[in-house]
């Protein structure tokens, strides 16, 4: 589980408990560096080895390396898990990809969320170009899911994001009172999470990760 700016893995624990309950899946969360208690700076290179590194130690435990995945991102950790999945889709333990109120790019999305610095969104180093990476998955289903009354991430990166992927499965799933970070608690947000993993799992009985 990828979680957005805002906070740190502690307030995505109620979000983590529902799905353990609902699906009986394991929940492995990622604290990025520079967040919580991690120590470090975060930056987009930082984090997208964190997130490989995080995968590569699932892959090798012995409790886990047998398990299949779903990667679960919001906000910015959607962009986090667009790019990890892009990079791992050939090896065959990625099952799935779920996204909420992600972008297409920090530069596009600049204009909107910090309007002060609208002129001089080209300077931004950090990228997080998702409209880019997405399209290079294509063996992977992904289950969008889009709060349309999001204040800082304009609804409309979600539908860029969907229309530009190429994935060989994708469901569109939106939420007309959803706000950017309360999407979560609109109707239906974790009966088309469960629906989407139980597919995934084609009501085999194995243990899943998100």
């Amino acid at each position: 589980m990828f979680h957005g700016n805002a906070g740190n893995i502690g307030h995505r624990v109620p979000i983590a408990k529902v799905l353990e309950e609902h699906i009986g899946c394991n929940v492995f969360m990622l604290e990025y560096r520079g967040y919580g208690l991690s120590t470090g700076t975060p930056d987009e290179d930082g984090i997208n080895i964190d997130a490989q590194t995080a995968l590569d130690y699932i892959r090798n435990q012995d409790e886990t390396r047998n398990d299949k995945i779903i990667v679960y991102g919001e906000s910015i950790g959607g962009a986090c898990a667009i790019r990890l999945v892009a990079n791992n889709q050939d090896a065959g333990d990625v099952l799935g990809l779920i996204l909420i109120n992600t972008f297409t790019s920090i530069r596009k999305l600049i204009p909107s969320a910090f309007p002060p610095a609208k002129y001089i969104a080209f300077m931004c180093h950090q990228y997080w170009n998702s409209e880019e990476a997405l399209p290079e998955i294509t063996k992977i289903p992904i289950l969008f899911m889009s709060g349309l009354k999001d204040e800082i991430v304009p609804p409309s990166h979600m539908k860029e994001l969907y229309a530009g992927c190429r994935t060989r499965k994708k469901i569109w799933r939106d939420f007309p009172n959803g706000t950017h970070n309360e999407t979560l608690a609109e109707p239906y947000f974790f009966d088309y999470i469960v629906h989407f993993v139980r597919e995934l799992l084609g009501g085999q009985h194995m243990e899943a990760r998100l």
